[in-house]
């Protein structure tokens, strides 16, 4: 890395907050106050404001709206159409309270959670470590993606790779606030520093489950339809020789609470095959959606990139019809 590089890199990760006086961050400041302020209510109350700000985001922003139709219409092709559109409001729903719990998790103690918080399969992850060679926790898109890496952090020690938010105050405030939950919070590009926690034999959380294009990637199915998946986990584990453990978390429903689960460890992992681990990945994300489907990320452009260039858009065409049959019903 040369040292303008170096310098790009440090500037994007300041988070020194007397570099935010300008009054041009006062906006992002009044952002992140009133996030402080709403995750000290009680949070049945936090999480009614969540539903309330879902439900408006699917009424207000109707492109969101038709990719995650698209996504539930594709995935889920054994719920009629009624049942489809409930999942599509329910997830609008569960993602609204996932804004709220992003404030939790930044500005609260995972401690004040503790007891309504169930760790299922934790020997798994345990078991994984024996091995002296690290751990990828094999996490995904879930609506309570920064609470559920929270409260992990009551019962193991973690590291967790993320992508840099754009407002360099936020990303401040974000990176910060995981860094005071897990050890080192690695930017989503630095393969260097994810291999050197590894070797350390520490747990990383790492995502694969969005859309990155076409470069490092193989068409593997998920939810049966050919998707692009990045190879990166596999060469990662193939350098490391870490283990790949499938992590989720989930809150209940019903009652306040949180569920988390680790998955024993992917076997024959990497296999020499990319399109074989693909599969394998997919298959483990697939299955911890499957224990929420309305908690998980629906809202991206899953399937944006297809097999061959020429290729329909899914959320084109697709989500044009069904703008039309809404209309018409």
């Amino acid at each position: 890395m040369s040292n303008k590089q170096k310098k790009r890199r440090k500037a994007e990760r300041d988070t020194n907050y007397s570099h935010y006086l300008h009054p041009r961050w006062w906006p992002t400041w009044f952002g992140v106050g009133a996030m402080w302020l709403l995750s000290h209510l009680p949070l049945r109350s936090q999480w009614l404001i969540g539903k309330l700000l879902g439900e408006l985001a699917w009424r207000l922003i109707p492109r969101r709206r038709q990719i995650t139709e698209v996504n539930i219409r594709l995935c889920f092709p054994e719920l009629d159409p009624e049942q489809q559109q409930a999942l599509v409001r329910k997830a609008f729903h569960a993602n609204g309270i996932g804004l709220m719990e992003i404030g939790i998790a930044w500005f609260r103690n995972p401690k004040h959670f503790a007891n309504i918080t169930r760790i299922h399969g934790l020997e798994h992850l345990n078991q994984a470590l024996a091995r002296g060679k690290g751990v990828l926790l094999l996490g995904g898109h879930y609506s309570t993606l920064d609470l559920g890496g929270s409260l992990v952090t009551e019962v193991i020690k973690a590291d967790v790779m993320q992508r840099d938010h754009n407002n360099a105050l936020m990303n401040a405030v974000m990176t910060r606030a995981r860094e005071r939950r897990y050890g080192v919070a690695l930017s989503s590009k630095d393969l260097r520093g994810l291999l050197k926690r590894l070797k350390m034999n520490r747990t990383v959380w790492y995502a694969t489950d969005q859309d990155y294009g076409r470069k490092g990637i193989v068409f593997a199915p998920f939810f049966g339809i050919p998707t692009g998946t990045i190879t990166a986990t596999s060469r990662i584990s193939e350098r490391s020789g870490c283990a790949v453990v499938p992590f989720s978390h989930f809150r209940r429903e019903g009652e306040p609470g949180y569920d988390i689960y680790f998955q024993p460890a992917l076997e024959n992992f990497p296999s020499g095959d990319d399109m074989t681990d693909a599969i394998q990945v997919n298959q483990a994300i697939e299955r911890e959606i499957r224990r929420q489907p309305d908690q998980y990320l629906w809202m991206h452009r899953r399937f944006k990139t297809r097999p061959a260039a020429d290729d329909p858009d899914l959320y084109g065409k697709h989500g044009k019809q069904a703008q039309r049959a809404r209309r018409q019903g």
